[in-house]
């Protein structure tokens, strides 16, 4: 059961499973993106099972996503029962200035994000990436700008080193700004790089952790020879890049404890991952109703301390991918 839980060591009450609305948008940016209406039964379907929190970009479907969202909650929830997150850094239009993390960036970004999503403020404004390009602390001054106009509720920050993220928290601190209380990274069984410094150092400052592709862009729900069983699989470039030399083992072990318990694929990897000391909630996308029906049914799988260290004895250490 999806229950409500404290984002890190704010007030602020988010479920513990998130729903990724990348996949709701325009299906000409990506192949695999469902429309407003085909995305309405899934974006229903998690309000039924308690799921109040509801992540965007920006960037998704080129600011067709934030629109898709804004409309789909304001027709199905009332605003101050849901938790609407987005982010700021890859572009959303063509032209000059059109991406990462400078002042008139995050600020001309912030208020077209408002405009698509129909809301006078989100609750979580996230940077997508880190900006060598930008000062951090015209980054950080400008978003504690955008939270003391209203227009944010609460700062995150999403795929970066472990040093990058406590040099920007330094910097809002020593300034009296305000600082991250979020960090959605890469992590899931194939790739746990994260556990080495960001995890710890999370852990110990009180950041709520939210994982992206937490089933590893659908490898962890199926076996390895069928990960381009579907259309995303197929066409997916990224995937190659994060998962090609990752250890199918894992994938074998995966199956075996689904198939003992019972289950899905897909619930055992989520409910590894809920179990990791730290991780706040997952955050998913589902195109099929049986993905997101899988998704909320992992909240009510423990799995045994046998089965955790089953799951993740045979990973071994891999390149830091998913910052760029």
């Amino acid at each position: 059961m999806v229950q409500q839980v404290r984002l890190g060591g704010t007030g602020l009450q988010v479920s513990d499973l998130w729903l990724g609305m990348m996949s709701y948008g325009d299906p000409g940016w990506r192949e695999w993106v469902l429309d407003e209406a085909a995305g309405e039964p899934f974006v229903k379907r998690a309000l039924d099972a308690g799921i109040t929190t509801f992540d965007t970009a920006d960037t998704y479907s080129m600011g067709v996503c934030e629109e898709v969202t804004g409309r789909l909650l304001g027709r199905l929830a009332r605003r101050d029962e849901i938790v609407i997150a987005t982010k700021v850094f890859f572009p959303w239009r063509e032209g000059p200035h059109n991406a990462g993390l400078s002042r008139k960036h995050i600020m001309e970004s912030i208020d077209a994000s408002l405009r698509r999503l129909g809301t006078d403020f989100v609750d979580l404004y996230q940077i997508h990436r880190w900006d060598p390009e930008t000062p951090i602390e015209e980054t950080m001054r400008a978003l504690h700008d955008v939270v003391t106009a209203g227009k944010a509720r609460y700062l995150g920050a999403s795929s970066m080193h472990a040093w990058q993220f406590a040099k920007a928290q330094e910097v809002a601190r020593a300034n009296g700004w305000t600082p991250f209380v979020s960090m959605q990274n890469h992590y899931n069984l194939l790739y746990r790089e994260e556990e080495r410094e960001m995890l710890p150092l999370c852990r110990d400052q009180g950041i709520g952790v939210v994982p992206w592709s937490p089933l590893a862009r659908g490898l962890l729900a199926r076996p390895w020879a069928d990960r381009t069983a579907t259309s995303r699989g197929a066409s997916d470039g990224f995937s190659p890049h994060l998962y090609e030399d990752a250890e199918q083992g894992i994938l074998g072990r995966v199956g075996e404890v689904a198939e003992r318990l019972g289950v899905a694929r897909a619930q055992v990897a989520l409910a590894w991952l809920r179990q990791q000391d730290g991780v706040t909630a997952p955050i998913v996308g589902a195109t099929k109703m049986g993905h997101l029906d899988d998704a909320i049914a992992a909240t009510d799988l423990t799995l045994s301390d046998d089965d955790l260290t089953h799951l993740g004895e045979p990973y071994r250490p891999r390149p830091v991918l998913g910052h760029a």
